[in-house]
């Protein structure tokens, strides 16, 4: 098909829509049909209007650096994992684009052609000020044109914790894996990755050492009671506490997700999903009289304004009543 089409025109995309491709020079998408007149015309003005930029400063050059930079190497390999795919999608866009012509306006209009994903549109932001910092470290440009552009606010209800009764509603209806899987969220406070990765061996001394994945910090989380008893009652298969049904590994997080489900529909709990048993577990700690410092030794978040994001109305619950009881006395 390529044959067909003139010299440096190559379709591009699942939709086959035509670009002006040429080493050296800005790639540039054609709109006009081929091979019409209006084609010819306006593939003469990109070759007469495009200035070339030059092969050693553009994104993909940018993106390269930065991947071999200690900014990027010394991540923990979620986050890696986590910037890659962001970085491949802005290599994709702008690969051959030159970083210094970026402006504001061009970032917003990234965000706002991905806000149907607002989390992507704002990770798509958020790293794009990563690399204009960057690229102001290798003395590319002296601004970062990405500062101050605000992220997407999302419209959906913030992810609140589990309520008292759902919580008693799971634990009387769920068995085996799915009741221990729970016990594990709300005891550890942990991300289901990292609860499903949980080893038998890393119990001992009243406790179990959990090392995030996220952030590689290596805590020790005491087991509740409930969670004891439970762990107690559970026949060990593997070297993990909560394998698959061969015995040969992890129990999979699509397979943990679908009968967590399984549950959450049967209760009626499908507002309240397994992420928001971390937040459940902060909530308790707080409720218990737990200071911002010890729900972070269980939670293993590193700042103050996050724990509190997982439990402020716990929290305020809390210190308003303490506040009362000073005011009573």
């Amino acid at each position: 098909m390529k044959r067909d089409l003139p010299p440096y025109i190559y379709p591009k995309g699942r939709a086959g829509h035509l670009w002006f491709v040429r080493r050296g020079w800005q790639s540039q998408r054609i709109f006009s049909k081929y091979p019409s007149a209006e084609f010819y015309v306006e593939l003469a003005k990109i070759q007469k209007g495009i200035a070339p930029v030059p092969s050693n400063k553009n994104f993909r050059v940018l993106i390269a650096k930065y991947r071999q930079s200690e900014k990027f190497t010394k991540k923990k390999p979620r986050t890696q994992s986590d910037y890659d795919k962001i970085l491949a999608f802005i290599d994709d866009r702008y690969g051959d684009k030159d970083p210094t012509k970026l402006r504001r306006h061009n970032l917003i209009k990234l965000r706002d052609d991905n806000k149907a994903t607002i989390r992507f549109a704002n990770y798509c932001v958020q790293i794009m000020r990563i690399l204009m910092e960057f690229a102001i470290d290798e003395g590319w440009q002296t601004h970062n044109h990405a500062r101050g552009v605000l992220l997407l606010q999302s419209e959906s209800p913030s992810r609140e914790p589990w309520p008292a009764d759902l919580i008693q509603d799971y634990r009387d209806t769920a068995t085996d894996r799915t009741l221990l899987l729970f016990e594990l969220l709300i005891g550890t406070g942990q991300r289901i990755g990292d609860v499903l990765k949980m080893k038998w061996g890393q119990i001992g001394d009243g406790g179990i050492t959990v090392k995030q994945g996220k952030t590689g910090k290596e805590l020790f989380i005491p087991l509740t009671p409930r969670l004891k008893t439970v762990l107690s009652a559970t026949e060990r298969k593997s070297v993990f506490i909560l394998t698959n049904l061969h015995a040969t590994g992890p129990w999979s997080y699509r397979g943990a997700a679908d009968a967590v489900m399984k549950i959450r529909k049967a209760i009626g709990a499908t507002k309240y999903d397994i992420h928001a048993l971390r937040h459940t577990a902060a909530s308790e700690l707080y409720e218990a009289g737990c200071s911002d410092d010890q729900v972070k030794a269980i939670t293993g978040h590193e700042s103050t304004a996050s724990v509190i994001r997982y439990a402020a109305k716990a929290r305020q619950r809390r210190r308003a009543t303490e506040a009362q009881n000073k005011r009573n006395d």
